[in-house]
């Protein structure tokens, strides 16, 4: 059976680790009889987390998909995971999701991981409800969940149900839109209504009125009816609410003990009646700047927003209709790579399980698979349509590590596996890194890399070590310097001769020209890995002939590859080439290439170096108790702090930290903090080396080359 668009729902099932989603999941589907049982995550029976290291971890590490017939309505299910390390699965999920579900742990309140998922439901516009989840703890406490997701979120938050005994007996909430009070029975399940009590009357009246409100103030009819008759009837009610919540005007919070089932079909309700259809959202974005309506009448276009590759099966494309209807046996064209696809299944899933259907509708969430040349992020649409959906642009990596195989034999086995693993996951970069001569991973951070590992290792068969990545220094120099080389070499008929003198000068954008010299030629080249080298020709008189200019300045470039101090980048330097000689016979490119080379590196030593270091511009989140942990951190790691403030009720602190101080931060302020707390870096710049650590770093370099 396929859906009109009107009537589906895509919610994304979002929380903080250990707030609840996996088993709200399990709640709802079985109240929807979409499951027979309840399965938990201690039991290792839920329809999400079913890959065997997530069930070995006890959480989510990738989302999941799930539907269920609710009503008239088919509701598709995101579960996602709750660690920030993989915030890819959260980013993809809200780009195709509706409605986003936010848990809210009644026993920690707001939590940083809500926070960060926060930033990205408001980049996507995307239309929110809340649960204030595990009410049925000892140490629950809605009243300061409400608050701080109020202060944190702001006045749209509105209550729309409370407990009225949470604890170790919690059974009862008071339902505000229909003013009714839910009973559970113990163990949960289907609540028996009854009225609201006198005593919590007013409490309720008052919320009610407050949710009559809201949907008043966003449809002008309703506003009017409201100021006549004081009250709106439940159908205006309805109407006023989805319009107000499509638009992100209000943001309902409800109540739940997921682990007991209480509260879970309630939410289903509201979500069929008020939650947006895909064809309540805005037209989706295009790369080219215009829009796609959401109609099944339209074009089919599809958006694979997940890949997975499973074993026996292959390649696994979860995708979203966005136009037209899709049916099997289609044929599309792949707008990001002109490749040509056809499905020859759909499907529906829930879990691990896939049900065969003919037709997907636009606004509908599915699944297909052993496509030849797409993964996430592409656009298939039919032949002669080149529509491309508005990508899911990814975080920048937050940590970075080196890898290397047991063998040298085992390398492009280990390649080959990472390069899979980064099609399924688009935050994880792979990158070779020729400056380092190592093979780096960047990731979200410690967690994220350690799950690939073990991915690589069980899944490839492949063992990895991670190890301590070098850092990208730069090499530049502080003062003139001047000198000359000749290279001479006989060796029976033609030799090599080539002399050059060389004066070197830091670089600064609108220096004089050099004092003395007489400039004839300027060449200024932006140098790859960032900085300038300007080459001056400076010879009068025909000591060197011009056509070795080319060759001297490939000498030098040679040596600013693979600087004079630790081997790495040069950069920022002015070169004048002012005398030298050649012999009619003996001078040739290659010996002027080299002469300029020994020249360029005498100089270089000659002209007070200095080794610079990447520095990142570092900002964490953190909650009051824990800041002075973390600012003592950072002094051990050569910060410098530049400046602190709050960011809702939490301590914000901005540093400026060298890279090479930032080995396993991630790891580290999840210990110092219990894991509430997140950072986010970016380069900034690069810096001098303090003069200790230049000569520590000098020394290893020429142990090394010793070694070799």
């Amino acid at each position: 059976m396929s859906y009109d668009t009107k009537n589906i729902r895509n919610v994304a099932l979002l929380g903080h680790s250990g707030s609840g989603k996996t088993t709200l999941a399990e709640a709802m589907l079985f109240e929807a009889k979409a499951t027979n049982r309840r399965g938990t995550v201690n039991d290792k029976t839920t329809i999400s987390d079913y890959s065997s290291i997530e069930q070995e971890r006890g959480n989510s590490i990738f989302s999941t998909l799930m539907h269920a017939d609710w009503r008239n309505c088919k509701i598709n299910l995101i579960d996602t995971p709750g660690f920030d390390d993989f915030v890819g699965e959260l980013v993809s999920s809200l780009k195709v999701a509706d409605t986003a579900i936010m848990m809210l742990n009644a026993r920690s309140g707001v939590e940083v991981g809500t926070e960060l998922m926060w930033e990205y439901i408001e980049k996507f516009n995307t239309p929110t409800l809340f649960v204030v989840n595990h009410l049925d703890n000892d140490k629950s406490d809605y009243e300061s969940t409400l608050e701080q997701a109020k202060s944190r979120f702001g006045v749209k938050v509105i209550p729309v149900q409370y407990p009225l005994n949470q604890g170790a007996g919690f059974n009862t909430i008071v339902d505000a839109l229909r003013m009714t009070m839910y009973v559970f029975p113990e163990g949960g399940g289907k609540p028996e209504k009854q009225a609201i009590p006198d005593s919590e009357i007013e409490r309720a009246q008052e919320m009610h009125n407050a949710l009559v409100e809201a949907a008043a103030e966003n449809d002008e009819a309703l506003m009017e009816k409201f100021f006549e008759e004081g009250s709106l009837n439940e159908e205006e009610l309805a109407e006023g609410l989805r319009i107000a919540m499509a638009n992100q005007e209000i943001f309902p919070i409800f109540c739940a003990s997921a682990d007991k089932n209480m509260g879970s079909g309630r939410i289903m309700g509201f979500i069929n009646d008020i939650a947006p259809s895909p064809a309540d959202r805005p037209d989706a974005e295009l790369e080219d700047g215009g829009t796609l309506k959401c109609d099944a009448n339209g074009k089919p276009v599809l958006f694979i927003y997940k890949t997975m590759s499973e074993p026996r099966v292959g390649l696994v494309s979860y995708f979203k209709v966005y136009s037209g209807t899709v049916k099997v046996g289609d044929e599309f064209i792949n707008n990001n790579n002109r490749s040509a696809e056809r499905l020859n299944q759909l499907f529906i899933a829930n879990g691990k399980n896939r049900e065969s259907v003919d037709e997907l509708k636009a606004g509908d969430i599915g699944v297909t698979v052993k496509l030849k040349n797409s993964h996430s992020n592409n656009t298939l649409a039919s032949k002669g349509d080149n529509t491309v959906i508005d990508p899911i642009h990814f975080p920048d990596s937050r940590i970075r590590t080196a890898v290397t195989p047991p063998s040298k034999n085992d390398m492009e086995k280990l390649i080959k596996a990472l390069h899979q693993i980064q099609e399924e996951d688009p935050t994880l970069i792979l990158e070779q890194s020729k400056a380092l001569k190592q093979t780096l991973l960047h990731g979200q951070g410690q967690l994220h890399l350690d799950i690939i590992k073990y991915r690589i290792e069980k899944i490839h068969g492949v063992t990895m070590e991670f190890e301590k990545p070098k850092i990208a220094y730069r090499e530049t120099i502080t003062k003139e310097a001047n000198d000359s080389y000749r290279h001479k070499k006989q060796s029976g008929g033609a030799g090599q001769f080539g002399e050059v003198h060389m004066r070197i000068e830091p670089y600064y954008e609108g220096m004089p020209d050099p004092a003395g010299l007489n400039v004839r030629k300027t060449e200024e080249d932006e140098l790859p890995w960032g900085g300038k080298l300007v080459f001056l020709w400076c010879i009068v008189g025909g000591s060197i002939d011009a056509k070795y200019s080319n060759a001297i300045k490939k000498g030098v470039m040679q040596k600013m590859e693979e600087g004079p101090l630790t081997g790495s980048y040069c950069r920022d330097i002015r070169v004048s080439i002012f005398d030298g000689k050649m012999h009619p016979v003996d001078s040739n490119d290659m010996a002027f290439m080299l002469a300029s080379t020994n020249v360029f590196k005498n100089a270089f030593k000659n002209a007070a170096p200095q080794l610079l270091e990447p520095i990142y511009d570092l900002e964490i989140l953190c909650s009051d108790e824990v800041m002075g942990d973390v600012m003592g951190d950072l002094q051990t790691r050569r910060a410098i702090i530049q400046g602190m403030g709050t960011v809702g009720h939490y301590q914000q602190i901005r540093a400026k930290v060298p890279q090479a101080e930032l080995y396993k931060y991630s790891s580290t302020l999840r210990s110092l903090t219990q894991g509430k707390a997140k950072f986010s870096q970016k380069f900034a710049e690069f810096s001098p080396v303090p003069h200790d650590l230049q000569k520590q770093l000098i020394s290893a370099y020429q142990a090394e080359l010793q070694e070799a």
